[in-house]
């Protein structure tokens, strides 16, 4: 006779689960839910701690001082926070966080994607917690929205996506943006670039030179953006327009605008052309884009053309001339009677340095190009590069070898230095910076 199957005993991680899920219920009947904000964290604590010390003699189930204080820790993260994603948000190296489904956690460290140990009870506890998330900034996510844009409170950009558009489950991203502001001296630590390529850029920013920063997603080009208005000086008159807020800078003459989302019945979305028409009325010395998305490169670059210069942006691209590719689609997008080669035109006129960063196969991230804005040719804005990253190879640890070098030509922004007071130090033509080598 065949033996039936024995039951198979519950995993640790599994019950730890069923427990928090436990007393997550009995909370609902001894807490008012609705005042737990106002309450003391220690009381609420310390209430959860009781309830964690009843179930566990009713259950019977043996557990050390430390297990149960961290249970009772993982209880008051859900009660009062964001769940298992506290833990997350909490350790400071971590710079993204991707939930692909509610056991699939992967978190982004030194710029490489790694599996966490994070994971939620099933998908209907990671939809609450992403509804928790958009609850925060006035937003809601349903089946009528199923994609939703937020911020948490310490400025991390979240993104979300549920079903039935999201076919495993719903679906987070969380970009981090710590309360830390990365100094141009760490991206000279980090060797993001070299030190004669900061001094040329710090020249380009106090002479009010237009910038352009292209790059992949996670290049790093809000971290560039963020050094280089640092050098912005401090009486200029700047306005910031993002679609969520992620710039810092640190200058006290600042107005921060950010776009909103449409509601349900697609009203009351004020995109960025909006904002950068309003911007230009309030005499702004620059304007500083985010990130240019649409057809408010055209204003933008009009902007610049009529009296704005210095104004900066950044824009995903894989080349500076897939950058202006690129922004000449999105003029187009403006949908006005201009042929497109008065656009390029434009572009080449208004724009005066672009900037290409990258996020390398190793995780660090380069400044790869500084290139200087020659005029149009062929109906193509040209460029001439000026700095360069030059890859030679990668070493036994895995790091990307190479160097930062002048390409040896001397771009006209000189004489714009020159008109303005700036002296730039002569040395930066001849250094050469090696890296990991």
């Amino acid at each position: 006779m065949g033996h039936s199957p024995r039951p198979t005993a519950p995993r640790p991680a599994d019950r730890n689960f069923e427990l928090k899920s436990e007393i997550h219920r009995k909370l609902l009947g001894v807490l008012n839910m609705e005042r737990v904000n106002s309450i003391p964290k220690d009381r609420v604590r310390a209430e959860i701690g009781r309830v964690v010390e009843r179930l566990l003699e009713d259950e019977r189930v043996p557990m050390t001082t430390a297990e149960q204080n961290r249970l009772v820790e993982e209880v008051l993260d859900e009660v009062l926070g964001l769940g298992p994603l506290e833990t997350l948000l909490k350790d400071s190296t971590i710079t993204d966080i991707l939930v692909n489904k509610f056991d699939k956690v992967y978190i982004e460290r030194n710029g490489k994607l790694q599996l966490s140990g994070i994971r939620f009870r099933d998908n209907a506890h990671l939809l609450h917690i992403i509804e928790k998330i958009v609850a925060q900034v006035g937003r809601r996510v349903d089946e009528a929205q199923p994609i939703v844009d937020a911020r948490l409170l310490d400025g991390s950009r979240v993104n979300a996506i549920i079903p039935p558009l999201s076919l495993d489950g719903p679906a987070l991203s969380i970009r981090r943006f710590g309360r830390h502001v990365v100094t141009s001296d760490e991206m000279i630590q980090w060797k993001t670039m070299s030190p004669g390529m900061l001094r040329f850029l710090a020249c380009c920013a106090q002479a009010k030179v237009s910038i352009l920063i292209s790059g992949g997603t996670g290049s790093g080009k809000t971290t560039t953006l963020n050094a280089l208005s640092r050098f912005i000086p401090e009486e200029e008159r700047i306005i910031t327009i993002e679609d969520t807020a992620e710039l810092q800078l640190q200058q006290r003459h600042v107005v921060k605008f950010e776009t909103r989302p449409s509601n349900v019945n697609k009203e009351g979305g004020i995109n960025q052309r909006q904002l950068l028409r309003t911007a230009l009325r309030m005499r702004p010395d620059r304007i500083i884009i985010g990130e240019c998305r649409g057809a408010e490169a055209l204003d933008m670059l009009q902007a610049m053309n009529t009296g704005v210069e210095g104004s900066m942006t950044t824009i995903h691209a894989n080349t500076p001339r897939d950058a202006f590719s690129r922004l000449e689609s999105m003029m187009l997008m403006a949908d006005v009677e201009i042929p497109s080669r008065v656009l390029v035109q434009q572009l080449g006129n208004a724009i005066k340095l672009v900037m290409q960063v990258a996020r390398l196969q190793d995780g660090s991230r380069k400044i790869t190009t500084i290139a200087e804005v020659m005029g149009v040719e062929d109906s193509r804005v040209k460029t001439k590069d000026v700095f360069v990253f030059e890859r030679t190879g990668v070493n036994d640890a895995g790091k990307v070898m190479g160097r930062f070098q002048w390409t040896g030509y001397k771009p006209k922004i000189l004489d714009r230095f020159r008109m303005m007071g700036i002296q730039a130090p002569e040395n930066i033509w001849q250094e050469v910076v090696n890296v990991n080598l």
